[in-house]
């Protein structure tokens, strides 16, 4: 993410970028897990990251996306179709390590295709958002975080994920 913006000075932004921080950690501990074979740590990583992006995405979809859409529409959603194959990979773990021979490839892409959405929300949509949002919408923002809470805040100091 660019340092020269200043999206970072922004709470909400700071927030979610701290929570995409994690994610990428968690995820690169999922990626070194299905390398060593190790399926169980994988599905534990997974499901902590799942956890982390609860809450970050209903902040993202509850508020800011819709706060987007009206400029960058196809951009937006874009981002929520891979929100959900994401969503949808995590999920298979959500009991336990995945059977399904097929799941560590899958688990594999999911955690590609969420490190180029990371990319493409902190180097395009949140620098965006500080010149589209108004007051409101950043309330609204603050008001979605209040209501979901935040993986990151609620977990520091426990290490999330096991």
């Amino acid at each position: 993410m660019c340092e020269y913006c200043g999206c970072l000075d922004v709470p909400a932004i700071a927030e979610l970028t701290a929570e995409h921080d994690l994610v990428v950690t968690l995820g690169g501990q999922a990626l070194r897990a299905l390398e060593a074979g190790d399926l169980d740590t994988a599905a534990v990583r997974a499901r902590a990251i799942a956890a982390v992006l609860a809450p970050h995405t209903a902040v993202e979809e509850g508020a800011l996306f819709p706060a987007m859409a009206v400029e960058f529409g196809d951009h937006v959603r874009g981002l929520v179709e891979e929100h959900h194959l994401v969503e949808a990979v995590l999920a298979e773990s959500a009991d336990g390590t995945p059977v399904d021979p097929g799941w560590p490839h899958r688990l594999e892409q999911g955690m590609h295709v969420l490190r180029e959405h990371i990319l493409k929300e902190q180097d395009g949509l949140f620098p965006a958002s500080l010149a589209v949002l108004d007051p409101s919408d950043w309330d609204h923002l603050d008001e979605v975080r209040l209501r979901v809470g935040s993986a990151v805040r609620d977990t520091a100091g426990r290490g999330i994920g096991g």
